[in-house]
């Protein structure tokens, strides 16, 4: 697993044995970037990587010129590695881990990346509390964004599907609909 543009490029990042972790493959990433890129970039953007794991994804948006991004992770040994990977790709210094579920996690981002294990099942709660303009979701299934994501772009990649949202704008104040 490498970093797969920008300053980092071509760093090797470590991932764990076992499954435990489900890294995005560089493949996935560079879609995922790549679109990204068309829909505005990630440049100057403050980014979180809710369910970090190896930290893989927020790395890639810090080597492409993300401003700043939060890992947000629970497991003590992923946090582990994912210091261990932003030092290898020398990203460290605009890098947070926070040791924290991330389906409990609130703040504000320009983006939020979401992968959590596949078994997730509490979209609706993490959803309702995510703080960004953009939203990159990676899951099994295509998943119920609510009112307040508009679906952007969806993208299926053999069995993981990733859905682009933009926070839906808010009805002016005193339409009823």
């Amino acid at each position: 697993m490498r970093v797969v543009a920008g300053t980092a490029k071509g760093v090797k990042l470590e991932a764990p044995d076992g499954d435990e972790i489900r890294p995005t493959s560089d493949r996935m990433r560079e879609a995922v970037f790549n679109a990204l890129f068309s829909l505005g970039g990630v440049e100057g953007w403050n980014v979180v990587d809710l369910f970090a794991g190896t930290g893989a994804m927020g790395i890639e948006a810090l080597s492409r010129g993300a401003t700043r991004c939060t890992f947000v992770e629970r497991s003590a040994r992923a946090r582990q590695l994912i210091e261990a990977n932003l030092a290898r790709a020398r990203v460290d210094d605009r890098a947070v881990i926070v040791g924290t579920d991330a389906s409990t996690w609130r703040g504000e981002a320009d983006l939020v990346i979401a992968d959590p294990p596949y078994a997730f099942d509490g979209w609706t709660s993490l959803l309702d509390g995510i703080a960004s303009e953009w939203l990159v979701v990676e899951s099994d299934r295509e998943i119920a964004l609510g009112d307040q994501w508009s679906n952007v772009r969806h993208k299926t990649h053999g069995g993981t599907v990733v859905t682009f949202a933009r926070r839906a704008p808010s009805p002016p104040p005193g339409d009823t609909g």
